[in-house]
């Protein structure tokens, strides 16, 4: 049959990207806890296209796709980039997952169990000079007002935030490191269940805590700068301002590998 993806396009020019997106995908994903965790991932796989290409092979990434079906890790992207890239005849090859990850978490005081979901994205690129392999993930944290508390007779005002990282590695880290890090650097952690006495400890807890956005951000980028294993990283944190008719934000970006601040 005839190849019209092959052909010569009217206008003759190299497409960066072009590929498939929102392809479903059990997965598993390796867990601090029980070794292992299935989860299901939304996928975007892509290519770089020459000019002299009318189309790009759809069915060639859902083929590797289906193929590939593997624990999530460095090698076995890798191993995923590599078949895209000779079935597709590229030069550059990209695939992108985006996953719940999830925790059982117990209330701080009653040690109530209940299953905590952080969304999370991995992704990697391969080309002629080598694979990147960046991890994002967001994490929902608690915030009380260090000026509203410092300010105020009574009570402060508070909020939940997010803290975003992305993040690329030397070697093989746990996803609940950084979690970790992320919940620890805000006024409290946040819970799917709380009983009155866990209401109670989280919310003395937190005001016992208070953090500004920024207070938050400094306090990631400390953390993952001394974690050894990262590479590069940028964290961004949002509040979600519960008095204000605007949400905060702050970011910090460094490469590790140069300690330069961006």
């Amino acid at each position: 049959m005839e190849d019209v993806q092959s052909h010569a396009p009217q206008v003759a020019l190299n497409i960066d990207r072009v590929g498939v997106r929102d392809l479903k995908l059990p997965l598993l994903v390796r867990d601090r806890c029980q070794g292992k965790q299935q989860t299901v991932a939304t996928v975007d796989l892509g290519v770089d296209l020459p000019s002299s290409f009318k189309g790009t092979h759809m069915s060639r990434f859902v083929e590797a796709l289906e193929q590939w079906n593997d624990e999530i890790s460095y090698q076995s992207v890798r191993r995923l980039l590599v078949n895209i890239k000779e079935r597709l005849g590229a030069r550059r090859a990209y695939a992108r997952f985006c996953f719940p990850y999830f925790i059982v978490k117990n209330a701080p005081a009653s040690g109530s169990p209940a299953t905590v979901a952080y969304e999370c994205r991995l992704t990697g690129e391969l080309d002629d000079k080598g694979q990147s392999f960046v991890l994002e993930t967001d994490v929902p944290v608690m915030t009380v007002c260090p000026c509203s508390k410092a300010i105020s007779r009574e009570g402060a005002h508070s909020q939940r935030a997010m803290v975003r990282m992305r993040l690329r590695m030397r070697a093989f880290s746990w996803l609940e490191d950084f979690i970790d890090i992320a919940e620890a650097s805000g006024s409290s952690a946040v819970y799917t269940l709380l009983k009155r006495e866990d209401e109670k400890f989280v919310t003395e807890n937190a005001f016992a805590h208070p953090t500004f956005v920024e207070d938050v951000v400094r306090n990631v980028a400390q953390r993952l700068t001394a974690h050894g294993q990262v590479e590069w990283f940028s964290v961004e944190v949002e509040s979600m301002e519960s008095i204000h008719n605007h949400n905060a934000f702050a970011r910090i970006e460094r490469d590790l590998t140069t300690r330069e601040t961006v």
